[in-house]
């Protein structure tokens, strides 16, 4: 159970603050997931909001790419929340369930190798907090800098909600795929 209260509509925030979950429904199409936690603090919902319409709706980087990055970032911060929105979303980019499996498992088998360097790119960068000379290079050769750097943002942006939506407990949605944590 969440630890907050969950904020579902703008009546719940000062007037001063319409605006922002006016732009949030506008941009995602309601109130869910993070933002329900992020307008305890609307100009915080407001930025991230500015930044994650960028990450996950606009910028070029493909959206096969962003959910497999998505979705190690859940797996490897145990964020059930996101690991359940994510998961529907890359069977919907065609991601196999082996790579599913793969990631909710911490596993490399199966993986398709261009998946598997998303991966492996995303859980070094989190366990070590950085990568070494040649993953970098090779990362820069298939994406250029401006996408790389779109790449890192995703998994900046993908641990900020997934250390959300611990901190305060949020729960899946409902039907969501549930990731086993232990």
């Amino acid at each position: 159970m969440a630890r907050l209260p969950l904020i579902t509509s703008k009546d719940q925030v000062a007037p001063e603050h319409h605006a922002v979950v006016d732009s949030i429904i506008a941009s995602r199409g309601a109130l869910h997931g993070p933002f329900n936690t992020f307008l305890h603090s609307p100009e915080i919902a407001e930025r991230i909001a500015h930044l994650g319409a960028y990450v996950r709706f606009e910028g070029s980087l493909d959206m096969r790419v962003r959910v497999l990055a998505a979705m190690t970032v859940a797996r490897e911060f145990e964020a059930l929340y996101v690991w359940g929105a994510q998961t529907g979303s890359a069977r919907r980019q065609n991601v196999p369930e082996t790579t599913i499996t793969a990631i909710r498992d911490n596993r490399s088998d199966g993986v398709p190798a261009e998946d598997l360097a998303i991966i492996e790119f995303t859980r070094t960068l989190l366990r070590k907090h950085r990568v070494d000379d040649a993953t970098f290079a090779a990362m820069l050769a298939r994406f250029g800098s401006d996408q790389l750097i779109q790449l890192t943002s995703a998994i900046g942006y993908y641990s900020l909600l997934s250390m959300t939506v611990n901190a305060c407990e949020m729960d899946p949605a409902p039907g969501a795929e549930l990731l086993q944590t232990g």
